[in-house]
């Protein structure tokens, strides 16, 4: 069975290619293929594409037991200029359009299309508890992940099954906010980001991984999931803890004007904003969180680290 992967060589798709290596054939698209095979060779077979258009990778969407589509800029790589802006929005819908192309030509459909979106949907959304009922928000973030979410919904068409990840930050020390919020504990400056009142949606990137397969191997799923550990703690709550598993005080915090004057806009929708955010569908459909903690799994997950480096 055939699985292909799109942003196979990211935080999440990388151990998404380590865990499902053993159990299928794995295809990975990417725009630079010698820098693909270097990172997922020896877990995929490295498919070139541009990730706008359909070409040759098209045949492997033929017959593929699932399509998951993680491709798009980093974005929180840079500040967001103009041009930054639509690099990011465009990454993600000329991707999916490709995807949706690519299936909608080929004669014997893949069973599921896995497409990635955030929890950005919400917008900033203060202390509301928010489930996959919960209407779209306002800013950048969520017009991107309804721009996206609206392109998936055409797999409906097609009959086949779709399935949208919104993701909320995910830990693991590989990649992803984790060593960037561990930086300055490690020099005894660490603390919380602005008020730290802000509410803060995590998944362990075990679980991130988990749910993924999970919703590729039930054939009753379909639609929207939030893809968050069902206890989201504050900002403040978690830099705290961050600070206690890594044996360093959290006596600090960052002026929410002084990341405006770096990040501009970025810093209200990335770091100050936030979203309490609870995995109903999930939970319903019988998912089990092996991190449901903050503390614990931040204790697994820089136990793990240290064990690594050792």
């Amino acid at each position: 069975m055939r699985i292909v992967i799109t942003g196979a060589t990211g935080f999440i798709g990388r151990a998404l290619c380590r865990d499902l290596c053993g159990d299928y054939e794995l295809v990975a698209l990417s725009r630079d293929a010698r820098k693909a095979t270097a990172i997922v060779g020896p877990y995929a077979k490295v498919v070139e594409w541009d990730g706008r258009t359909t070409g040759p990778w098209a045949g492997e969407v033929n017959g593929a037991e699932a399509v998951v589509n993680l491709a798009g800029e980093n974005i929180a790589a840079g500040r967001w200029s103009r041009t930054r802006k639509a690099d990011i929005l465009q990454s993600r819908t000329h991707a999916a359009r490709a995807i949706l192309d690519a299936i909608e030509m080929a004669k014997d459909k893949p069973k599921t299309f896995v497409q990635a979106s955030a929890i950005g949907f919400y917008g900033s959304r203060a202390d509301e508890m928010l489930d996959e009922g919960s209407p779209a928000g306002t800013g950048f973030l969520a017009e991107i992940c309804r721009r996206v979410e609206m392109i998936v919904e055409r797999a409906e068409r097609f009959g086949v099954r779709w399935v949208t990840i919104r993701t909320g930050v995910v830990l693991g020390t590989e990649g992803g906010a984790l060593p960037k919020l561990m930086r300055p504990f490690r020099l005894h400056l660490g603390g919380s980001v602005g008020t730290g009142r802000q509410w803060f949606s995590w998944i362990s990137l075990e679980d991130q991984v988990r749910a993924i397969r999970f919703l590729i191997e039930n054939p009753g799923t379909r639609g929207v999931f939030n893809l968050t550990a069902p206890e989201p703690v504050t900002m403040k709550a978690f830099c705290r803890t961050l600070g206690e598993v890594m044996g360093r005080s959290s006596w600090t915090a960052v002026p929410g004007f002084i990341l405006r004057l770096v990040l501009g806009r970025m810093a209200d929708e990335v770091l100050l904003g936030g979203q309490k955010v609870f995995p109903k569908r999930l939970c319903e459909m019988g998912f089990e969180f092996r991190h449901c903690d903050v503390g614990i799994a931040l204790t697994e997950i820089v136990r793990g680290e240290k064990h690594e480096s050792a």
